[in-house]
């Protein structure tokens, strides 16, 4: 007969233990607590031949402070609960006890490969309350800034998405385009990652000539630097193979679990903020919005390849961003104190993993009276269980890659 430990002596109360019941040799789920759930009760109860396997929260694949607790039979996962949490910090809470213009640097940390899309969504929304309108050269200076970071992140998803199958060279290169990035934007914000760049009625700054020294020279080798990128791995075999027809998702199932981004493109779906509800200058520019997985949904070799896709549509908007630039100033005038009108306001960007919102509820102080922040990670998170069931342990790391989830958006 097994014998449970009390509760506190040997583990946490958010981890589940195994004990093996030395007369029928077999593995019995201990849920450290009695089931709140019905999802609970079933995930923790396990049948002939299942055990559970620990990935994380320490763990490469897991691209943040991730736990996944896998419940696996043999090499085949069977089902799998995402432990979240570890990098919670109640940015919410912090934004609500923050003036208007700190707010911009709590949020900087959320999607921290990504940035200035976390600055973008609050401003707009700040900026709607406030009834500002921000001067068109900040504008094309948003969109080219959040353009240039885009492509940064999507080189360091491909870079990822190989180290996590084995892969070291693309790394390698990944952190080269994506140095060149951040170097141009800290030619114009002073930082290198967290930029703070983005101002409720504009940007920090205008475009100086360092950054427009980068910027051309990239410029000038961008398509073919990223023509010789994709070969390095899409001519591979074993990568092409390990990808294709894992982790398939099909565009009911994501539209019924609000994903959005390349992870809904991929399954079919050509949904993109940038286009379905436009702001900035994005409707004066020329762009297309790749799908995949048209036939059938989509698998993690189109979610990696869509991503690939839209690197070539940002090269073509900032390049438009270059010839149409306007003159003119890059702030709108406003007071130091910001108090807005009584009242709320949405505003959503096309961030890298999805639509990224913010709402905000004002009441005519200086701090926010309430502010919800919508990340995409959180949401696509969800897909991890119904992705990974039925793939073997191996691929689990090729799923979650292809998913491209940032922690620090997810756990806020």
């Amino acid at each position: 007969m097994t014998t449970h430990a009390p509760i506190g002596q040997h583990a946490s109360e958010d981890d589940p233990r195994i004990m093996l019941d030395n007369q029928i040799g077999a593995f019995e789920a201990i849920p450290p607590y009695p089931p709140r759930t019905e999802r609970e009760a079933e995930f923790y109860s396990l049948r002939d031949g299942e055990m559970f396997l620990n990935m994380g929260p320490q763990h490469p694949s897991t691209h943040g402070v991730l736990r996944v607790v896998l419940k696996i039979n043999g090499e085949q996962v069977v089902d799998l609960d995402p432990v979240l949490g570890y990098l919670h910090r109640g940015v919410e809470k912090l934004c609500e006890t923050s003036d208007y213009h700190h707010i911009i640097s709590q949020v900087d940390p959320l999607e921290y490969v990504s940035s200035l899309f976390m600055e973008w969504a609050p401003v707009m929304a700040f900026e709607k309350l406030l009834d500002v309108q921000v001067p068109r050269r900040a504008e094309y200076i948003r969109v080219l800034t959040g353009e240039l970071l885009r492509v940064s992140s999507h080189a360091l998803f491909q870079g990822w998405m190989a180290l996590d199958l084995g892969g070291l060279t693309p790394i390698l290169y990944s952190f080269i385009e994506r140095d060149e990035i951040v170097e141009m934007l800290a030619a114009i914000t002073g930082q290198r990652m967290l930029f703070n760049y983005f101002r409720i009625g504009g940007v920090n700054g205008d475009l100086n000539h360092e950054f427009m020294s980068r910027l051309g020279d990239w410029m000038s080798r961008a398509a073919k630097q990223h023509e010789a990128s994709i070969g390095l791995l899409n001519e591979n075999e074993i990568f092409v193979r390990r990808m294709r027809g894992i982790g398939r998702l099909d565009k009911e199932i994501a539209l019924r679990m609000a994903v959005t981004g390349p992870n809904l493109r991929a399954a079919g779906v050509p949904f993109d903020v940038r286009r379905a509800h436009p702001y900035s200058v994005y409707p004066e520019l020329e762009f297309d919005i790749p799908v995949r997985g048209t036939k059938g949904g989509g698998d993690s070799l189109d979610r990696y390849l869509l991503r690939l896709d839209e690197v070539k549509e940002s090269i073509r908007i900032i390049d438009q961003c270059l010839h149409n630039m306007p003159d003119g100033p890059v702030m709108a005038r406003l007071p130091r104190l910001l108090r807005p009108r009584p009242g709320r306001a949405w505003a959503a960007v096309e961030a890298p993993r999805g639509l990224y919102g913010t709402y905000a509820i004002s009441d005519g102080t200086d701090q926010p009276f309430r502010m919800k922040i919508h990340d995409p990670s959180f949401v696509n998170m969800q897909l991890v269980g119904m992705l990974m069931k039925g793939n073997l342990i191996a691929d689990t790391m090729a799923v979650m890659a292809s998913i491209d989830p940032v922690m620090g958006g997810i756990d806020k």
